[in-house]
């Protein structure tokens, strides 16, 4: 059964034509998970969970999770290693991790990144500044931003803000509002003057959530999908039980 979005999660509201580009949000980003680089990186990658690209005409684009109602990420983990919370972020738990990387194929926003540079790698994204929200604060890129290209607020509060803004400016945007219903619909909406697709953003992703379509095809064969989750279950234990066994082995020469 598909997740219904709560209205009164946290969300964001990226709006393309109040961007000026500065890169203010990526580097409050960087700052706030005391991540390296400079904050005006173009890819996303494990120590870049946001970026602002430069699409031409004055326009600029962030990339980020966008915290998907119900998401794929989430649906394809076979150790749930993926959350959606209350508040609204998707968020992770790498000590779950057993490093499949369905996560990868699964976001139809090609959010997650892999650590391949380290001998243990997790996988990294946006986490929404979870952390903040608990504490009752706004997230770090949308305080960070001086001209409110990037606001925070309840999904709810957001989208009659994206529709006033439509309404009162009809030649300035882009009639349809990013994220409304996409996937199930998502955490971060975005307004454009332009089609979406214009500003490289993918488009036809349907209104169905991605993990009720793939429910849809395995609940016709459990046997399979069991066997594979007994597999998995398995692969998961003989992971985390080399841990336990080398932290073990080192506890001994130790002594």
């Amino acid at each position: 059964m598909a997740r219904m979005i709560n209205p009164r999660s946290g969300a964001i509201l990226f709006d393309v034509t109040r961007c000026v580009g500065c890169h203010e949000c990526a580097k409050a980003c960087k700052a706030s998970h005391e991540l390296p680089g400079t904050g005006e990186e173009t890819e996303l990658d494990a120590t870049t969970y946001t970026v602002v690209l430069d699409k031409g005409s004055d326009r600029y684009l962030r990339r980020m999770c966008m915290h998907c109602a119900d998401p794929s990420c989430a649906s394809a983990c076979p150790v749930g290693a993926f959350t959606k919370t209350e508040l609204g972020p998707v968020v992770y738990d790498g000590s779950k991790c057993l490093g499949c990387r369905y996560c990868m194929i699964a976001c139809p926003f090609s959010v997650p990144r892999y650590e391949w540079s380290k001998p243990v790698p997790t996988v990294r994204k946006c986490d929404g500044c979870i952390e903040r929200q608990k504490e009752g604060k706004i997230t770090a890129c949308a305080e960070a931003c001086p001209v409110e290209a990037t606001v925070a607020g309840t999904r709810e509060e957001l989208l009659a803000e994206a529709k006033k803004r439509i309404a009162e400016n009809p030649g300035t945007y882009h009639p349809e509002i990013y994220g409304e219903h996409e996937v199930g619909g998502t955490n971060v909406l975005v307004l454009s003057p332009v089609p979406f697709e214009q500003l490289g953003m993918k488009v036809g992703l349907g209104t169905q959530p991605l993990p009720s379509l793939t429910w849809a095809a395995l609940s016709k064969i459990p046997k399979v999908v069991g066997v594979g989750c007994v597999g998995l279950s398995a692969i998961y234990w003989i992971t985390h039980r080399r841990d336990e066994v080398a932290a073990a082995e080192r506890s001994e020469k130790e002594l």
